[in-house]
């Protein structure tokens, strides 16, 4: 499983410490890790393996993020080298920066995935790829499987709103939902949250509205619309009821008008409402109609213990735009 047919030599490597184990940083070819890394199933008959099995998926799927060309960046992987890598500086000037001579295979501890999706992208285009690499020169086996254990159960994603946040310049939807939080005429201004995390006040995530979004523009109709018309079309609409609703909207803990599903609720008869209001000559929305029309949702009762108190999910905000559309379209 470790054993090389022949040493491989590993060019430009600087060597450092980190939390005082020795690590070395640098590249090689994919052609190089095929060769030079192997894995510890967990399955392994040591008892000391703890690799889970490839997702083919997962590897097609970097494989055709490796596609997009230059703006395919990714992290390093992580090797354990267990002290049979042989580092050899260049000078003495320089004691740092150097080469590695690798006598055996690294167990690779974290990049599974991204090595299986170099490969197959390698197999397609019949190029090769440089993969960045940081390697401990020695873990004992225990303290291998701590730090696989760490990074894959510990540490945390960005988050589904962060992310939207990040793609705000590429889907238009994302830039819609940021739009909405961060100008101060939106009315989710004061208690919308861009990267998720809900504090007192701020109970609307960027990922929520992302979905409300959705929900509100998937009519056929509005797909010619520009993302700043759709944005129009929301911040009207959002506010139509913010104003006929006021006290509602802003007390989070005696109304739900603002819980998530009743957000989405009024999206998806938003949704009915504004393509029912859109004049096809003119290609536009009434919006005059639509504003006389959500006066109706006046007539809700969205305190937190009134009717709506157990409603919840997807189920509950289709029920409820089902009963919200009957008094808009009064």
């Amino acid at each position: 499983m470790k054993e090389l047919t022949n040493q491989i030599v590993i060019e430009n490597v600087l060597m450092g410490k980190m939390r005082g184990k020795v690590v070395y940083q640098s590249s090689f070819s994919a052609f190089v890790a095929d060769q030079l890394l192997y894995v510890k199933p967990y399955d392994l008959p040591t008892g000391k393996g703890y690799q889970r099995p490839v997702d083919i998926k997962r590897c097609k799927d970097f494989s055709k993020y490796l596609s997009l060309g230059e703006d395919s960046l990714f992290t390093p992987i992580l090797i354990n080298a267990e002290s049979n890598w042989e580092f050899n500086h260049y000078d003495r000037l320089r004691p740092n920066f150097g080469r590695l001579i690798c006598k055996s295979k690294g167990s690779l501890m974290d990049g599974q995935h991204r090595q299986g999706g170099i490969l197959e992208y390698v197999r397609e285009t019949n190029a090769d790829i440089a993969i960045p690499f940081l390697a401990f020169h020695y873990l004992d086996q225990d303290h291998e499987i701590m730090l696989f254990d760490t990074i894959n159960t510990k540490a945390k994603g960005i988050g589904t709103s962060l992310n939207k946040y990040l793609r705000r310049d590429s889907d238009e939807i994302s830039w819609i939902a940021t739009e909405l939080i961060i100008r101060k005429e939106s009315p989710f201004y004061d208690i919308g949250s861009v990267i998720g995390k809900r504090t007192n006040g701020r109970h609307i995530t960027l990922q929520n509205l992302y979905r409300t979004l959705h929900l509100l523009t998937s009519d056929s109709k509005f797909s010619s619309f520009s993302k700043e018309e759709k944005l129009n079309l929301a911040m009207s609409y959002y506010n139509g009821i913010k104003e006929r609703c006021s006290e509602e909207w802003n007390d989070y803990k005696g109304y739900r008008i603002t819980h998530i599903v009743c957000l989405d609720a009024l999206s998806i008869a938003g949704n009915d409402v504004l393509s029912k209001s859109f004049t096809k000559t003119s290609k536009q929305i009434d919006f005059d109609k639509v504003l006389k029309r959500i006066n109706n949702l006046t007539l809700v009762d969205w305190s937190v213990n009134g009717p709506l108190k157990y409603l919840k999910g997807a189920s509950g905000s289709k029920s409820l735009a089902s009963e919200l559309t009957e008094f808009i379209m009064r």
